[in-house]
This record gives C-alpha cells, sequence and structure tokens, in this order.
C-alpha cells in the first residue's frame, strides 16, 4: 500500500499514524520524485466533491482521455461495460477514524510474534531469490520481507476489490478525483500490456496491488519481471513482488550495507528541538551532544554513513531513534514513521534483535480527531502558526506545538499530549 501521492497511501499511512488495527495492506509505494507533503490523508482536499454528472455521462468522457492516451476503444469497453460506483470504497474514502492507538500499540502488531515466525520461516524458504534481488539491486533482504509482511501479511491479503471499479469510483466522486483518474488510465495501461487480466486486477479499496501493494503508476515504473516469465506479476509471483520493491527502494536512494537507525539514550539535559527529521547530524556530532546508544554505549560510525536525525515517536517520554538515510527511504514507501519505524524494527527481529530498552509512555493516551481539529485551532489563535487546521499532526504542527512548548519552558519535543491541549485550553 508505496510512497508519496496514493489514495492507497493516503487510507495507509492515516492507519499507520493513527494506528488502525488493520496491518495488512499497511501502505503503498509512490513515485519517488514527489514530495512527501502530498502523502498527507489530508493534504489534498478531504470534502469529497459532489459529482456534476451522471456516471455515465463521466464515463463516456473518461473514454475519450483513455483513447487519447493510447488505451484501446476494445479494452475500455470491455472493462466499464456495467461498471458502476463502490458504495463500500465511497465509505473508506471519506471515513476518518475519531480515536487512535498509540505508537506502541501499532508496533505490536506489526512485530508480532507470528509476523515475525512467519518472516524467518519465508526467508529460508526465498533464500536463492533474495540473494538474487540482492545482488541486482542492494536492498537489505530483511528490509524486503519486512515490507512484504506488513505490506499484505506476505501474500496472504492483498485486497479483494477490483481496482478499475475502485479507481473510478473514486476518480467519479471520491477525496481526489484528478489523482484517482490518473490511477485509473495507469491501470489501463497495465491490463493492456497483458501482466494481469481485469478479473485478476484486485486489490485494496484505494487500487493498491499485489504483495508489495503497488498503486498503479508505482507498478508502471517500477515493477518488475524477475521471474522470466514475461509479466511483471506482482500479485501471483513472491519474486517479481519482491524485487519490485527492491527496485523502488534503490530508486529512492537506498544504501546497500547501510543501517536503517538505532535506538539511542539522551542525556538529562538534552534539547528536544534537535528531535526533527530536518535536523541532520552526523553521528560524532550526535555524539558530542551526549546522545549514545540504547545501551548506553558510544556511538559508532557507519563508513560511509553522513548523518542521521532523532526520532522521538512518543515525545521526550518515550524512547528515542537516531534514523538515517534507509529509514527515509522506507519512508517513501511510506510517509509514517511508525510504518518505517516498523519496517527497521520487523527486519532486526527476524534477526534476533530489534528489541526496544526504552519504556513506552503506556499512561499518556493519544489524541482523538477532535482533540487533534482543537490543538491545531488553539495553536494558530494563539499565534503559534500549525499551517492549517485538518487534525493530521505533521511537520508544520510540530513546529508550533515546539513554540508553545518553550513558552511554558517544556521540553520541546513537538508531541501532542492531552496536558498539552489543556494548556491551550488556557490561553
Amino acid at each position: 500500500m508505496l510512497k508519496t501521492q496514493t489514495l492507497r497511501a493516503t487510507a495507509s499511512r492515516f492507519l499507520a499514524i493513527a494506528g488502525v488495527g488493520m496491518l495488512a495492506l499497511a501502505a503503498c509505494a509512490d513515485t519517488p520524485i514527489q514530495t512527501a507533503s502530498t502523502a498527507s490523508p489530508t493534504s489534498a482536499a478531504l470534502t469529497p466533491s459532489a459529482p456534476a454528472q451522471s456516471f455515465a455521462h463521466w464515463l463516456g468522457e473518461l473514454r475519450q482521455d483513455a483513447l487519447q492516451a493510447g488505451i484501446r476503444a476494445d479494452l475500455f469497453d470491455r472493462v466499464t461495460t456495467g461498471l458502476q460506483p463502490d458504495p463500500g470504497v465511497l465509505r473508506a474514502d471519506q471515513s476518518q477514524p475519531e480515536f487512535t492507538r498509540p505508537v506502541w500499540e501499532y508496533l505490536d502488531g506489526a512485530v508480532s510474534p507470528q509476523r515475525v515466525a512467519s518472516g524467518k520461516r519465508l526467508l529460508l524458504q526465498q533464500h536463492d531469490t533474495l540473494n538474487a534481488i540482492e545482488q541486482r539491486y542492494g536492498v537489505d533482504r530483511h528490509i524486503l520481507v519486512a515490507i512484504w509482511g506488513l505490506e499484505s501479511n506476505y501474500g496472504n491479503n492483498m485486497g479483494d476489490r477490483q481496482v478499475v471499479r475502485s479507481l473510478a469510483t473514486l476518480a467519479y466522486e471520491g477525496r481526489r478525483p484528478v489523482f484517482a483518474r490518473t490511477q485509473l488510465l495507469a491501470a489501463l495501461e497495465i491490463l493492456q500490456r497483458g501482466d494481469i487480466t481485469p478479473e485478476r486486477m484486485l486489490g485494496s479499496w484505494a487500487g493498491a496491488m499485489g504483495q508489495t501493494q503497488f498503486i498503479p503508476t508505482t507498478y508502471n515504473s517500477y515493477a518488475v519481471d524477475f521471474d522470466g516469465n514475461g509479466k511483471r506479476d506482482i500479485w501471483n509471483s513472491s519474486a517479481d513482488a519482491l524485487a519490485s520493491a527492491a527496485n523502488y527502494l534503490n530508486a529512492s536512494g537506498w544504501q546497500s550495507g547501510q543501517p536503517w537507525g538505532l535506538e539511542v539514550t539522551l542525556p538529562n539535559d538534552f534539547d528536544y528541538a534537535l528531535a526533527d527529521m530536518n535536523v541532520r547530524k552526523p553521528l560524532s556530532d550526535w555524539s558530542t551532544l551526549g546522545v549514545r546508544d540504547g545501551n548506553g554505549r558510544a556511538l559508532r560510525a557507519n563508513p560511509g554513513e553522513h548523518s542521521a536525525s532523532l526520532l522521538l515517536p512518543a515525545g521526550h517520554r518515550g524512547p528515542a531513534f537516531l534514523v538515517m538515510n534507509n529509514f527515509r527511504s522506507i519512508l517513501r514507501y511510506n510517509n509514517s514513521t511508525s510504518y518505517a519505524l516498523a519496517i527497521g524494527l520487523l527486519s532486526e527481529r527476524f534477526q534476533n534483535a530489534g528489541q526496544i530498552n526504552g519504556n513506552w509512555p503506556t499512561d499518556d493516551r493519544p489524541l482523538s480527531r477532535s482533540e487533534r481539529l482543537e490543538l491545531q485551532e488553539r495553536l494558530s489563535a494563539g499565534g503559534f502558526e500549525p499551517g492549517g487546521v485538518d487534525g493530521i499532526i505533521g511537520a508544520n504542527t510540530r513546529q508550533a506545538i515546539r513554540r508553545f512548548q518553550q513558552t511554558l519552558e517544556w521540553p520541546a519535543d513537538g508531541y501532542p499530549s492531552p496536558a498539552l491541549l489543556e494548556k491551550l485550553r488556557e490561553l
């Protein structure tokens, strides 16, 4: 469900951020040249537009666009005969869960013992294929299997909706019709090439497909025929699916032989305002600031690794991580730090590591969506400039929180807590 402008990504990233319990179909790859800001579930208008014309009339206009794009008339007519919008897709597109699960609960599901055990078994079963993929693309096999596990539960939960119908529904009356229309035309290109039949082109409600949950434009750019049968089949060929994910990560700047990151400990007087993905420092600089590894030992630089950012997924009261270039490559697959952290930890669990030493603040509940909206409204009213009111705690909102925390002389970690909201209510 891969990286920056996808309907599937918007859904999955929302699930990853919100912690909604479904971990299969968790993300989707989008093109690495797009900006992270467009991946947010609220980056586009969240209010669905009322269709100004009938579905049949809209479909007729789409047919003209498709034919101009090179889609054969007979294919278009065969795929769209009897086509009607899917009410379930529209409901899913418009749903915005009120309550969230904290990151530690999300991670518990992502790196569950069952998921770890299945991944270890498949690492053995796919040993030769993964060797060949590593040699060609330079992407670590454990990361690939972790993505496979979170995206589709190792191919067991790829979605059962007709991709063309889902995308047609979203293009006709969804929240992001222009984007969905682009994906729909790309899906028709896939069908025209013959990689999959319309009946077998199944995916998530948002149009993400296969064992690695690619949206159609990402498929067209990065899917590969690794098993050599003449088709790029990410639905039925695990070799094609894994190699396609590797190709995508490679194009997203993956650095072979480098780690994704590591857990660290921070000194008591640490400046938490440095915990920002936009702040990048060499490990030597972090060490000078008193940062140590998760066991309290001095940081060890990795040859070729230039910088790292500090991630506090639960604020200053929770575990801390230094994340590096490959973490950012995973973010291009799914622009959620919770997701990327889950991928990194799950890949290590396959190797009997990845245990977190720090304690999660389990007494701290996440804000509901209504509270997040209120938080942003009050930050804006107080002149802290959160960058809009959309219920998503993005980079601008975290900066606004830091500015407010600094006025309180609190640790400026940018974390939205109930206590912070109470303080805003006092303004």
